[in-house]
């Protein structure tokens, strides 16, 4: 059996871009599990745009599955979408059957092959987050802390000047001290400058389609998924699966545990500063379920050995908001811990042997204590979600 896979990208998020794939430990795990299930992988990856807004994104994925999949027919092979944040919307607007997205029929033909959903640490009744980030200050910050995650992920640790410069500007918006806008810019600029003719182009062209289209910000806001979350249909006969984390609050200590390293002191400031703004859930919109999700609360309980306040959340996405259908996976770690981006305390032989798989990078420093074990279940939980769906899709 052949598996098309389809990854989507969110907040912060992007396909290929400055020689680093964003996808690249995900893709690499799942496909490795699914081909030792005696079965074939074809991935993607889809390039949209960062923060446009989710119908748009969802119709170029709808066209880029369209071009890519082979016949429309279903002995062509399962279709499987994964997104992660933002991108889990993509999907389950596209897979929608009441949806309206503005894509010709002949594109979403394919829709009959889809046999599985997965949205990993998807906002899907909105994240507090998205409405920071709708602000001028907050956009400026946005584009910040996104051209600072492309360059740590692909370059490494960039100017500690730069960094420090970005935190104090995001802890004076957030308290609306004043903040002159041009620190964001600044710092922005601060950061591309360290990448060479090539790479710098990129991302600039990243940020700037952030600056152009920011739609995705409103449509995150909790009182504006209220209304995606009552005009969106799962498709029956495809499985939705979803991972959901949480990191630790931030306190003190972790400050002081990473204060060795001062690069990785200023990581878990940014951190810190966008746990407390994700956490102000308003009680109205409470990012969570209208209708308590039993199976995911026991999950959830069974998990982490509690119940769970409000405030907890992943650093931009609260933890109960993450939960659509099937809760596979659950557990500690960050927002970019759960693509692999998390820091990587094997042994070198060992990582040896894993032959080209890139380096584990872990820029968004937490303290969630995300490692390899971890990945390996999550990605081991999704892998028997597409699996299965494949077969039950095969068998009708």
């Amino acid at each position: 059996m052949l598996h098309r896979i389809y990854f989507s990208p969110g907040m912060f998020g992007f396909g290929r871009l400055a020689s680093y794939d964003y996808f690249a430990h995900l893709e690499r795990a799942l496909a490795e599990r699914l081909r030792a299930a005696g079965d074939q992988v074809d991935t993607h990856v889809v390039d949209v745009s960062p923060t446009a807004s989710i119908r748009r994104r969802a119709l170029k994925l709808t066209e880029f599955v369209a071009s890519t999949c082979g016949n429309a027919n279903r002995g062509d092979g399962p279709i499987h979408l994964i997104g992660h944040s933002t991108g889990g919307l993509d999907a389950r607007l596209v897979a929608s059957p009441s949806a309206a997205i503005g894509a010709e029929a002949a594109a979403l033909a394919w829709r009959e092959r889809l046999a599985s959903v997965t949205t990993i640490n998807t906002p899907h009744f909105g994240t507090p987050l998205a409405s920071f980030f709708t602000t001028v200050s907050g956009q400026r910050a946005l584009r910040a802390l996104s051209a600072l995650t492309v360059i740590a992920l692909s370059v490494g640790s960039p100017p500690l000047a730069v960094v420090s410069a970005l935190v104090a500007a995001l802890g004076r918006a957030d308290h609306a001290l004043g903040l002159e806008l041009n620190i964001l810019d600044r710092a922005t600029e601060g950061l591309l400058r360290g990448l060479d003719e090539v790479r710098s182009r990129e991302v600039r062209e990243y940020v700037d389609a952030m600056k152009d289209d920011d739609g995705a910000m409103v449509q995150l806001m909790p009182e504006a998924m209220d209304l995606f979350a009552a005009g969106i249909e799962n498709r029956p006969g495809v499985l939705y699966q979803s991972t959901a984390s949480m990191a630790p609050a931030p306190s003190p200590r972790t400050i002081l545990r990473a204060i060795a390293r001062p690069q990785n002191a200023l990581s878990e400031a940014i951190f810190a500063i966008l746990y407390g703004i994700t956490s102000r859930c308003d009680p109205r919109y409470p990012c969570a379920p209208f209708l308590a999700d039993g199976d995911g609360e026991t999950t959830l309980v069974r998990i982490f050995g509690r119940a769970l306040g409000t405030r907890a959340n992943d650093g931009v996405v609260p933890i109960r908001s993450q939960i659509w259908g099937k809760l596979v996976w659950a557990g500690y770690g960050d927002h970019l811990d759960v693509i692999g981006h998390f820091r990587d305390t094997t042994p070198a032989a060992a990582a040896k042997a894993e032959g080209a798989a890139p380096a584990h990078v872990d820029w968004l420093h937490s303290g969630s204590d995300f490692d390899r074990a971890r990945f390996a279940s999550l990605v081991d939980a999704i892998a028997e979600g597409a699996l299965s769906s494949a077969r039950h899709q095969a068998g009708n």
